[in-house]
Formats: C-alpha cells, sequence, structure tokens
C-alpha cells in the first residue's frame, strides 16, 4: 500500500491543480493520465514542479501483515495508515516549510481521526473528510502520487517474481499476464492468486496473508487442511524442553556415563 502527500501555495490550490491540470478523484482518472500528470510533476521546469511539493511512504505487504498478525497484539491496517500519514506530515515541517492547511481523505470516523491530527499539529488548520480526493484538488494530486507510485512498484516487483519462476519447476502452464493492481476486483489479481498459490505455504512476500482474499483462498478445497494439537496445560510431555532434556534415570545409563552418550568427554587434558 501506498500513502501519498502533495503540498504546494494556498493561492495556487484550485487554479493550477483543478483548472490548469485537472486533477480529480485518482479512480476516476485514466491510469494514461495520471502517468502523464505525474511526469510533469517531476519534470524540471514545469509549473508543477516548480510550485509544489509531493512524497510518499510504501507499506509493503510482508510488513503490513506481519504487524496485523503479531502475537503480542494488533497493529490493525488503520493504525498504520495513520502513522504513515502522521509521518509523512512531520517530515514536510522538518523541511521547513509553512504549513497552514492540511486536508485528508478519512481513514475511519472522520471526527474522530480529525482531533487526533489537531492534537499532533495543533498550529495547522486540518480538514478530514470521506471522499477528500474528490473534493480538494491536492489530496486528488496526492493520490495521482500514490497510484502511479504504487504501479510502477508492482511492475518493477513482478519483474523480479518473473526472473524467479525461471528456476521453479512448478510454473502453471498459461502464467497471468501480470499479477495486477492488488485489488479483489481486478481480475488479472484474482487470476494470479488462484495460478500461484502453493496449497501448504500459500505466496510469498509479495502477498498480504492478513487480507481477506488470501485467507478465503487459503481455506478453500485446493488447500491442504493443517490440524494442530492443542496442547495441555497439565500435560508434561507437550512442554517444548521435554525434547531437549531428560533424566538419566530414564535413559538406562549410568549418571557419569549419561554425559558421554555422543562423542567423547573432553577435559583439560585435550587442552
Amino acid at each position: 500500500m501506498v500513502y501519498g502527500l502533495y503540498y504546494l501555495p494556498v493561492p495556487l490550490h484550485r487554479s493550477l491543480l483543478a483548472d490548469t491540470h485537472h486533477f480529480d478523484d485518482s479512480k476516476v482518472l485514466t491510469p494514461a493520465f495520471r502517468s502523464e500528470l505525474m511526469q510533469s510533476i517531476c519534470t524540471p521546469g514545469t509549473d508543477l514542479y516548480q510550485s509544489c511539493g509531493w512524497a510518499t511512504r510504501v507499506m509493503s505487504a510482508r510488513d503490513i501483515s506481519s504487524a496485523q498478525l503479531r502475537p503480542n497484539g494488533m497493529y490493525n491496517l488503520n493504525a498504520q495508515a495513520m502513522d504513515a500519514t502522521i509521518d509523512l506530515i512531520k517530515a514536510v515541517f522538518a523541511q521547513g516549510v509553512n504549513i497552514t492547511d492540511i486536508y485528508i481523505d478519512t481513514i475511519g470516523q472522520p471526527a474522530a481521526y480529525q482531533k487526533k491530527l489537531e492534537r499532533i499539529f495543533p498550529t495547522v488548520s486540518i480538514t478530514v473528510a470521506k471522499k477528500a480526493d474528490s473534493l480538494y484538488p491536492c489530496v486528488s494530486a496526492a493520490s495521482v502520487c500514490a497510484k502511479v507510485t504504487r504501479d510502477a512498484a508492482l511492475e518493477v516487483g513482478y519483474d523480479a517474481f518473473k526472473l524467479s519462476l525461471a528456476t521453479n519447476e512448478t510454473v502453471p502452464e498459461q502464467p497471468a499476464p501480470g499479477w495486477g493492481s492488488g485489488y479483489p476486483s481486478d481480475a488479472r489479481c484474482s487470476t494470479w492468486l488462484k495460478q500461484n498459490m502453493d496449497p501448504l505455504f500459500g505466496w510469498g512476500t509479495e502477498c498480504r496473508f492478513s487480507w481477506a482474499t488470501t485467507k478465503d483462498l487459503l481455506e478453500s478445497k485446493n488447500a491442504a487442511k493443517v490440524t494442530w494439537p492443542v496442547a495441555d496445560p497439565e500435560d508434561e510431555s507437550m512442554k517444548l524442553t521435554s525434547f531437549f532434556m531428560s533424566d538419566a534415570e530414564d535413559s538406562g545409563l549410568p549418571e557419569d556415563d549419561f554425559c558421554m552418550w555422543y562423542g567423547r568427554r573432553v577435559t583439560q587434558d585435550v587442552f
């Protein structure tokens, strides 16, 4: 997942982004148009390059899953997303940018999210709203930066995945043409998941195991079923240490000889 930030002078907010370059909700813009906008943002000499700044924060599938599935307390996706957004804003402040207004597409309840941000950034006017990427051009621009970065990362990642297939003997006869965007509604994504699922291990680090789509596939009839024994707290044989320690009395060997059952005793004479 990729989160984006975009900043520019307040007077240029709508005139430059909406009126001149037609930024809009990134989901309604075609991939080609998003790429054109991103190219303009990154090309020296353009008005977008001269007047604006942007940043993204990439969260890998492995990092998200390990945080969501950790045994000592789940770090849910909303909390991870909020922290990524806060880190992005702090990084812009650290560069000396004079931020007066912040607009954010909400994660969860807008009011609660806005209050949290206002406590962290008390000197800034903050607006958190649903569908902010269709209401505020700067959020639209941030969303474009995030989506183009995501698409580029997926493309580079898939190139590396294809290289690994050269040594894999279990490659499907007709591999899916790419792994898509990562959305379950994307036919390429769902096809890739089905064609590349190991019945026991699932997928590699490129896939998020805390995702409902992958959980459903792993629980399907094509996946191996594993039943883990439930440990009885009163059953001493279930303790891990019981596999590594034993009493000399139980071994049938004299206590003095038990330590020499494997190899020979090392004494000072050796040294």
